[in-house]
């Protein structure tokens, strides 16, 4: 479980399907009333307290992006708190804890792995290169160099190797396609891993 700060109000929450499966939830438990659910929210609102000093108390507006190659991403965005939900308490009668969660979900099958260092994305792209995929999209976004994948560009066979190159050398991320093209830089339009392989060589 990665959880990132995105503002004073927001933040972002990576899981992977390791921490999923080691809580015994599913993919589409997440967005269902279950006590296992409510564990896991509970989990991650502890770990961004502590780690971030994020106080989830007051209303709460959960996005949840499934990945279905990586894992999942929750959005937490903590909203005003609104007391007059509560003016036939006491102030000392305010709940402590209030988890007014919207939860709204979006599905994205892209594949999207962001890299610190130009040189680890060429040995990536040398490995995938030929016998995986020449595929996918280069942008530069903060001060990273992320790979944008098409699932579609690419023989759903290949997924798992593909996955797993990536991994190795990447780190998965939770960038839409939308913020890439609105925020980052497009490094290559298309065919990304046959233009690294063909202009960088790799390094022995």
């Amino acid at each position: 479980m990665k959880i990132e700060r995105l503002s004073s109000d927001k933040i972002r929450i990576f899981l992977t399907f390791d921490d999923l499966s080691e809580r015994g939830i599913q993919k589409e438990d997440m967005w269902q009333e279950l006590p296992k659910v409510h564990e896991l929210f509970t989990e991650m609102m502890d770990q961004a307290y502590n780690e971030l000093g994020f106080d989830a108390t007051g209303p709460l507006a959960v996005e949840v992006f499934a990945l279905p190659a990586q894992g999942m991403v929750v959005i937490v965005t903590r909203g005003k708190y609104d007391h007059s939900h509560y003016s036939h308490l006491g102030e000392d009668e305010l709940p402590e804890e209030v988890y007014e969660m919207e939860v709204t979900l979006e599905q994205s099958d892209s594949i999207v792995y962001a890299f610190n260092d130009f040189e680890i994305l060429i040995e990536a792209a040398h490995v995938l290169g030929g016998h995986i995929t020449e595929a996918g999209r280069l942008y530069h976004y903060k001060d990273k160099w992320v790979l944008y994948m098409d699932p579609e560009l690419i023989d759903s066979s290949k997924h798992p190797s593909l996955i797993a190159v990536l991994a190795e050398y990447g780190e998965a991320a939770s960038y839409t396609e939308a913020v890439l093209d609105e925020y980052g830089k497009v490094v290559m339009q298309e065919n990304a891993i046959a233009g690294i392989r063909e202009h960088f060589k790799r390094q022995d």
